[in-house]
């Protein structure tokens, strides 16, 4: 996803309506209510994990992109973060230093050519 400012309800309800999915539509496919959802549109509530990766699969979005619009991290980033102290330590340092997006990127494409090192290693 582009870093077009769009909030977290923008993109799920501009997603809905490319599929031309009603609100009713999406609801009944995710077990929600309706008014859960037009409150996650219209950004007066942020979503669980689990239905911020439901309404992904939906609509054709990425799981990733809208968890980081939504504020989260995830359950499984968290326990990393409290087991791996220095995990936690980058994430600080980047945002006390006000990494830009730039040099995140950077330091993602580090970090999956390690993680996919190591794959390599214990295989």
């Amino acid at each position: 996803m582009a870093n077009d400012n769009r909030t977290l309800g923008e993109v799920v309800h501009d997603a809905r309506a490319r599929l031309k999915l009603s609100l009713r539509d999406v609801t009944k496919r995710l077990a929600i209510t309706p008014s859960y959802l037009s409150d996650i549109e219209n950004d007066r509530r942020i979503p669980s994990e689990e239905v911020i990766r439901k309404l992904a699969s939906l609509l054709n979005l990425d799981p990733d992109d809208l968890m980081a619009l939504a504020g989260r991290f995830g359950e499984d980033a968290v326990r990393y973060m409290m087991k791996t102290p220095a995990a936690g330590l980058l994430f600080r340092r980047l945002a006390e230093g006000q990494a830009s997006g730039e040099a995140v990127k950077e330091l993602l494409e580090v970090a999956n050519k390690a993680i996919e090192r190591e794959k390599g290693q214990s295989k």
